[in-house]
């Protein structure tokens, strides 16, 4: 937010370092009951898409009369409404036991000029609380290093939402447009402002003197606040009000035309407390009033953006819904139920994860929809499964390279058998694995890393790494294993790449652990800042968070780092993974890039472990 007193920083109204638009979030509460409010978010939702040209989704089904407030299991599905859209429909108990309370979440995927965009309506009620709603709104950018908007625009859903759900912050009405404030209404306008429950900012505007109220409002305000709705509340001061107002906030005035944001916990008597509350003077506002509209909203998206979630939306569990697999079916001709396919491609995770939508068994009038289903799943299935060989032969014959050279070479000169000096420079080559070791079922992912009996703690080879990567449940790899392989014909004695390597791989499975519970207390680079007690400390200034601008506006470069990922995460299957950890140094730089999705999947994809990926530095 700009403000007469407090000018604000440079490049913040500009994209950011990957290019990624600022997201849009609303948290506001609702007096409706949970289901009601469900019903009217679906109707909306369906609306929006049916004026988009995509497919209307079926009905959800509704909690039954008399059933206990998140007593159900946590269900949910995958809807193909069109090209590129899908829509992804999840409900359950909130985390925290019986009782806790229930959810209903709505995550919405469409393709964007150059890239994806994703819309999540989450519900949440409590145990004998109110009834929250989020509504998040980001794109996933994918392009060549186009130049990108600063801010996602405020979705057309939260504008028709907000009247439909009486939306509130604490004691405020939440309007999506700015309301007038007469004389009478001062007092209770301040103890809005003062009330410790408030959450969002409010945003009083005040009218020049000799300048009529309606011209003001429709011409300046109305304009000036269309980036607003959901993100805090707008007032308008009439002649009488605006008297009223600064003569009791004789420290936190606004007059002249000027415009200014009041953030929570506002403290009238407080002299000091006034260079918190930003003003917007009305000078700029008429000399650019679209800029003046970016300005006034960065405050609040900010705010949107650091503010804890709420209780109940923080019990949320994290989305899961992994591509899903086919059964074989029962009989000759027989159909496979829809439900076991959902079941087999969910599943449940831990606390966070989620079992399968409960689907009704195929009838008649369905059969021809559920063949098609099926077949698609199956061609999907045969795809994955083709990739997935294709990995598995290339590592193969690597390995069974390697055998080879152990058994002609015999023992090496340090006289420990199974090590080989291979490649031009002498590297030391590891330890051969028969195949990849899994974790014991029931044991925790923590508990399943620990080295098996007569296998190293650590990996001395990419060969080896690969083969180990099942070691960590929420992390999946996704790139090309050459790039990694080739490591090992280049690594010098003693320099642990892929120790370091496995070490940074350890760190993000700990991460991410904590990440899907939302403990993680921020991103990775925080996280190797302030490792718990416990945990496995990866050196913070190996983990980067993002490459820089120069790399991202380089289309070339760029396109180096969109890298594979699940059409679950990105409809494209690219994404671009900025953020990396340095597994090695000098000329030849080792990195391994990865994207995390933990507030969406619940993984981390790791889509590339190599050489240093060219950039400024490199040849």
């Amino acid at each position: 937010m700009t403000s007469d007193r407090s000018p604000s920083p440079a490049g913040a109204d500009r994209p950011g370092l990957h290019g990624q638009a600022t997201p849009y979030r609303m948290t506001v509460t609702t007096a409706l009951p949970h289901a009601e409010a469900v019903a009217l978010a679906d109707e909306q939702l369906a609306s929006w898409l049916k004026q988009e040209g995509c497919e209307e989704p079926p009905p959800t089904p509704r909690t039954a009369p008399g059933e206990p407030l998140g007593g159900t299991a946590p269900a949910t599905e995958r809807l193909r409404l069109g090209e590129r859209v899908l829509l992804d429909r999840d409900h359950g108990p909130l985390r925290g036991g019986p009782g806790a309370g229930r959810y209903d979440r709505r995550r919405l995927r469409t393709p964007a000029p150059h890239g994806t965009r994703q819309l999540t309506l989450t519900v949440a009620t409590g145990a004998g609380g109110p009834t929250w709603v989020r509504l998040e709104s980001e794109t996933h950018n994918t392009g060549s290093g186009v130049r990108t908007p600063c801010r996602v625009p405020v979705p057309e859903l939260a504008r028709t939402l907000l009247p439909l759900l009486d939306a509130a912050d604490g004691p405020a009405a939440v309007h999506s447009a700015p309301r007038v404030i007469t004389a009478d209404e001062v007092d209770d306008l301040i103890d809005e402002l003062c009330d410790p429950a408030r959450r969002l900012p409010t945003v009083v505007a005040s009218v020049p003197v000799n300048h009529p109220l309606d011209h003001w409002v429709e011409d300046v305000v109305r304009p000036l606040c269309r980036q607003l709705p959901g993100l805090a509340t707008a007032y308008v001061l009439d002649p009488g009000a605006r008297t009223g107002f600064n003569v009791a906030l004789e420290f936190h005035t606004v007059y002249g035309g000027a415009v200014r944001t009041y953030l929570p916990e506002v403290d009238p008597a407080s002299r000091q407390d006034s260079a918190r509350h930003p003003v917007l003077a009305r000078g700029r506002i008429e000399q650019d009033p679209r800029r003046a509209a970016g300005l006034l909203a960065r405050e609040p998206r900010r705010l949107a953006a650091d503010q804890p979630l709420p209780p109940p939306l923080a019990a949320v569990p994290v989305l899961r819904v992994p591509p899903p697999q086919l059964r074989p079916a029962a009989g000759p001709g027989a159909v496979p139920n829809p439900r076991a396919l959902a079941d087999e491609g969910t599943g449940t995770s831990g606390e966070t994860g989620t079992t399968a939508a409960p689907i009704a068994e195929p009838t008649a009038d369905a059969a021809a929809a559920t063949a098609d289903e099926l077949a698609a799943l199956a061609h999907e299935e045969q795809q994955d499964r083709a990739e997935q060989q294709a990995r598995a032969d290339e590592l193969e014959r690597v390995r069974h390279t390697l055998r080879l050279e152990r058994r002609d070479r015999g023992p090496s000169r340090d006289g420990h058998e199974g090590r080989t000096r291979t490649g031009p420079r002498g590297a030391l080559s590891g330890r051969h694995c028969s195949g990849p070791p899994t974790a014991p079922a029931g044991v925790p992912a923590a508990a399943g890393r620990r080295p098996a009996a007569g296998r190293p703690g650590k990996p001395e080879t990419f060969t080896e790494l690969l083969t180990r990567l099942t070691e960590f449940p929420l992390l999946t790899f996704t790139g090309d294993q050459k790039s990694a392989l080739a490591l090992d014909g280049l690594q010098c004695a003693g320099a642990g790449w892929a120790r370091l390597a496995w070490d940074g791989l350890t760190a993000l499975q700990e991460y991410a652990e904590a990440a899907v519970r939302g403990s993680a207390g921020g991103d990775f680079k925080q996280w190797c800042e302030h490792t718990p007690d416990g945990c496995h400390r990866f050196p913070p200034r190996k983990a980067v968070r993002g490459e820089s601008r120069t790399v991202f506006s380089h289309t070339k470069w760029k396109r180096e780092r969109m890298l594979p990922v699940p059409e679950s995460v990105d409809a494209s299957r690219r994404a671009f993974m900025g953020a990396h950890l340095r597994i090695g140094g000098g000329r030849t730089a080792p990195r391994l890039h990865y994207l995390d999705d933990c507030s969406g999947s619940g993984r981390i994809y790791v889509g590339y472990i190599g050489l240093h990926l060219t950039n400024t530095r490199t040849n």
